[in-house]
């Protein structure tokens, strides 16, 4: 997969291609049928796949102090797009020249001139331009008058409720990874490198590999049993863990962190990169009276965790 960081002088064999245009956070279900109209109209034309997104989020752009929301920040999000077969990322820069394209000019300037492409397809609730002025009929419109395809995909619901990101972040707030899992059409994960701790588990009989939320989205705080994928170095492979998320009260802790006991597992995986997946909320975050307390909570966990995964289809 091609990904493409501007829209000007696009290099000639990546243009011509048919693009999804969206957010895409979370790449859920709702995203692939849009990603898979595109794909069946470029297959049909011999085009090549494209997806547009923007960096940063343009919510991040207008909301630099909310706190962090993406499902997939952008390694996760490039990640999915290439497993689904897209051979174009075009991931461009908003900022403030961005944020003030009138819904023509960005018609105009990126799709038209820039990126040059010949069949667009988007949600039915995809919005551009200033103020999101722009919305599916002004870019079928302006698709009739420039000479490039449009395709809407309508909503699309799973027993009655609609695929959205938002709905997906509800679910991880509420502690239900099994429920954001169905609208996502995967686990919903978190990528980013195992760093040094206190070794404090290692004390107690439960080392953990320690990693930070960075930006993605902060679920329920708590316990979870998780699979964890080291993804370099020589323990690469999937294992099954107990994780937990939280801010550590037992040892005055404020920080949230995601650490991770891999079950029957012995090794250096200190800065790695490592993808967590979040299987099934165990119970919220404890205090606790002390470390024998805790050593014994922790077992009891690592049992409901086995049994978890142990259920789970290989």
């Amino acid at each position: 997969m091609q990904i493409l960081r501007h829209y000007a002088n696009v290099p000639a064999p990546l243009q011509g291609g048919v693009y999804a245009l969206g957010n895409f956070d979370g790449v859920h279900l709702g995203h692939q049928q849009v990603i898979a109209k595109a794909r069946s109209i470029a297959e049909e034309l011999g085009a090549p796949l494209g997806v547009l997104v923007f960096e940063p989020h343009p919510k991040q752009f207008f909301f630099p102090d909310r706190p962090f929301f993406r499902l997939t920040p952008f390694r996760s999000k490039a990640r999915a797009l290439e497993r689904l077969g897209v051979d174009i990322l075009a991931a461009l820069p908003f900022d403030a020249a961005m944020s003030k394209k009138l819904a023509p000019e960005f018609v105009l300037d990126v799709l038209v001139n820039g990126l040059h492409a010949i069949h667009v397809v988007a949600g039915y609730n995809f919005r551009f331009g200033k103020g999101r002025a722009g919305d599916a009929s002004v870019l079928s419109y302006m698709g009739e008058m420039e000479g490039f395809g449009v395709s809407i995909v309508d909503e699309v619901a799973q027993d009655g409720e609609a695929y959205s990101s938002t709905r997906i972040r509800e679910l991880l707030g509420a502690g239900d990874p099994r429920g954001a899992a169905r609208l996502l059409g995967r686990w919903w994960t978190v990528e980013t490198h195992v760093r040094g701790g206190d070794q404090r588990g290692r004390t107690i009989g439960f080392p953990t590999a320690n990693l930070a939320l960075e930006d993605h989205v902060e679920p329920a705080l708590g316990v979870y049993a998780v699979r964890i994928e080291i993804e370099d170095g020589p323990h690469k492979g999937v294992y099954d863990g107990v994780a937990n998320l939280g801010r550590r009260p037992t040892f005055d802790k404020k920080e949230v962190l995601l650490e991770v006991h891999i079950l029957d597992f012995a090794g250096d995986i200190y800065g790695c990169h490592a993808a967590v997946s979040f299987i099934e909320f165990i119970r919220p975050e404890m205090k606790f009276d002390g470390l024998e307390s805790l050593k014994a909570q922790i077992a009891r966990d690592s049992e409901k965790a086995r049994q978890v995964l142990a259920a789970l289809a290989p």
